[in-house]
């Protein structure tokens, strides 16, 4: 595919975004809102807040997406739809647009545990068309991508095809599970383009903070650990140090990679830290 390499000048202004959790505790609160202001001074695009099983975490994740946007920077709520109900979906649309949220990041979502499986919306392509009928061009809508296929995919292309599905009900964006082959991210957008769609697909970026949490996580949603690097993080046993040097490394080279390729931004999964973010747009000239 043909993507026009960034230039150095450019750097300064490439588009970047941060994801957190709401957090549990005050004191977790006190701390995060510690974290974006250090962020902050990366310029992000937007800063998105996730949004837990079935709704779980809806008044923290209002509530942290309601400081960001007191804070003076773009705030993008996660918006899940599993055992919703059109109702209770046109409710929660009509407080975010109340509270001046314009971006949302449109999700099936998972069920907690011990829910059934009834609800309005079976896919996030379902809700995606909801919102554009409810409420017309009132938010910018992000969806999920997956370059290594969704864990409950038939197949890649049944995969590939529900992706086409978000973007065609109104999508304007998307942004990818992390991933740490850029080969897998480039072939994804290829296979979009020869689908005619033409929306901008975010990278992903998960940094490297541990490595048994890591392959928990990869192992749950999917992302492929190369075997290179799983040996490497196994090596280093339970040394926090070297792990963390050695994904910084890592990490840093996939964004670079990424980068001079010409994606349309990077989107981080910060778990609410702030110095592995920053050090890798340190490391980027961001």
């Amino acid at each position: 595919m043909s993507q026009r390499p960034a230039s150095p000048s450019a750097a300064a202004a490439f588009p970047v975004s941060f994801e957190f959790f709401p957090p549990k505790t005050a004191e977790g609160a006190e701390k995060l809102r510690a974290v974006r202001q250090q962020l902050y001074a990366r310029r992000p695009e937007f800063c998105s807040v996730t949004y837990g099983a079935g709704g779980s975490t809806q008044e923290g994740t209002f509530g942290t997406v309601r400081e960001i946007l007191a804070e003076g920077v773009t705030a993008a709520s996660h918006f899940s739809c599993i055992g919703a109900t059109e109702e209770t979906v046109r409710a929660q649309l009509a407080q975010l647009k109340a509270m001046g949220v314009k971006r949302l990041v449109a999700l099936r979502g998972d069920l907690p545990s011990g829910y059934g499986a009834g609800g309005a919306f079976h896919y996030a392509s379902d809700l995606v068309a909801f919102i554009r009928a409810e409420t017309g061009d009132d938010f910018h809508i992000e969806v999920a991508a997956y370059p290594e296929v969704h864990p409950q995919a038939r197949s890649p292309e049944a995969d590939l095809q529900a992706f086409a599905a978000k973007v065609r009900a109104g999508a304007d964006s998307a942004i990818t599970q992390y991933f740490f082959n850029a080969d897998a991210y480039f072939r994804f957008v290829d296979e979009t383009h020869r689908l005619g769609l033409d929306v901008p697909v975010v990278p992903g970026i998960m940094p490297i903070l541990g490595s048994t949490q890591l392959m928990r996580f990869s192992d749950a949603c999917g992302a492929e650990i190369p075997r290179w690097i799983r040996l490497r993080l196994l090596g280093f046993g339970d040394d926090v140090a070297s792990i963390r040097a050695f994904g910084l490394d890592v990490v840093a080279e996939l964004c670079e990679q990424l980068r001079t390729r010409g994606v349309p931004g990077l989107h981080f999964y910060t778990m609410n830290q702030s110095g592995p973010t920053l050090e890798l747009c340190r490391r980027l000239g961001l």
